[in-house]
């Protein structure tokens, strides 16, 4: 039987939290064989399974899919926990103010339930969103505005209630990074809009690892492998913002400033910054925070980044 494993941590962002309960997290993974092969284009069998605790111990939720999720040409698989069939336990019922949780998945390439155990990881930032949706379903709803120091980061963006929305870091995380991983070829990593650079970030990085990756770190590595963390709190879903999330932080790039002082950060420098966006094999986008400008531009070539995240 061939074993399986996943070439990316679990990637982790609030969906359900937007609606009423049950509450959902997605969960994204690149599947590759025992030969290092992806695993592209095909259904697989899923259960995913959640423990209480810093080592594998007590169950407290597991679920299975069907339909099965299907891996896309880059080998990409992306279920959402809370929305599968339950074999053990509630997940609306999982307290996760009681402890630190942990994630473990398994997986039958044939679409069965002859399952291998393909890894496991804690669970970081999706719980205390959770947690922190039932204490504002007690003490009331709270919003938010540009410009707010909250849920890691600072406040660009807001969608129509108020309660949700997108923070940028509150530093670059690099001055000069390449987008590519040492290859041009076309991730098709083509989203945009609000959001979009949380997908366009982990194709970037499964497309590369088909493409061809040098082991030297680039833009969307950055984003996807940090970890800031405010008020005693971790956040680890950050990502390379899409065309579209970078023109915001520009728009509102002068109360991102002067929040970023107020809570030890810095401004953004008057230079051009990486999109998540690609634009063929050879381009992907740029934009002047200075100016702003948008550029397609040559993948090798090096340029600042701000990660984003969001709440």
């Amino acid at each position: 039987m061939k074993k399986l494993f996943t070439v990316l941590a679990a990637v982790f962002f609030t969906v359900g939290v937007f609606a009423q309960p049950p509450e959902k997290i997605s969960y994204q993974a690149v599947i590759r064989d025992q030969n290092n092969n992806l695993v592209t284009n095909q259904a697989v069998g899923m259960k995913i399974s959640i423990f209480r605790g810093s080592t594998i111990g007590t169950i407290v939720y597991e679920e299975t899919y069907n339909p099965k999720p299907t891996t896309n040409a880059n080998g990409l698989v992306t279920v959402e926990i809370g929305g599968g069939i339950p074999q053990k336990g509630t997940f609306s019922e999982i307290d996760w103010s009681s402890g630190t949780y942990k994630l473990m998945t398994a997986i039958d390439p044939e679409g069965g339930t002859n399952y291998t155990i393909t890894g496991s990881s804690q669970i970081l930032s999706v719980p205390y969103a959770l947690h922190a949706k039932t204490a504002e379903s007690v003490t009331g709803t709270k919003t938010y505005s540009v410009g707010d120091f909250a849920h890691g980061g600072i406040v660009f963006w807001v969608d129509g209630t108020g309660q949700h929305g997108l923070v940028c870091a509150k530093v670059d995380q690099s001055d000069e990074v390449r987008w590519y991983a040492g290859t041009n070829g076309r991730t098709q990593a083509k989203g945009d809009g609000p959001y979009a650079g949380k997908a366009n970030t982990s194709i970037i990085i499964s497309a590369q690892v088909a493409i061809g990756d040098d082991g030297s770190t680039y833009a969307a590595r950055i984003c996807n492998e940090l970890q800031i963390t405010e008020g005693g709190i971790s956040y680890g879903d950050w990502y390379l913002p899409s065309k579209e999330e970078l023109n915001l932080m520009y728009q509102n790039r002068t109360k991102i400033n002067a929040t970023a002082a107020s809570n030890g950060g810095s401004s953004f420098a008057g230079a051009y910054y990486w999109s998540s966006t690609e634009d063929n094999t050879n381009l992907a986008w740029i934009q002047s925070i200075s100016n702003g400008s948008q550029l397609n531009f040559n993948k090798y070539s090096t340029f600042r980044v701000r990660a984003v995240r969001a709440f």
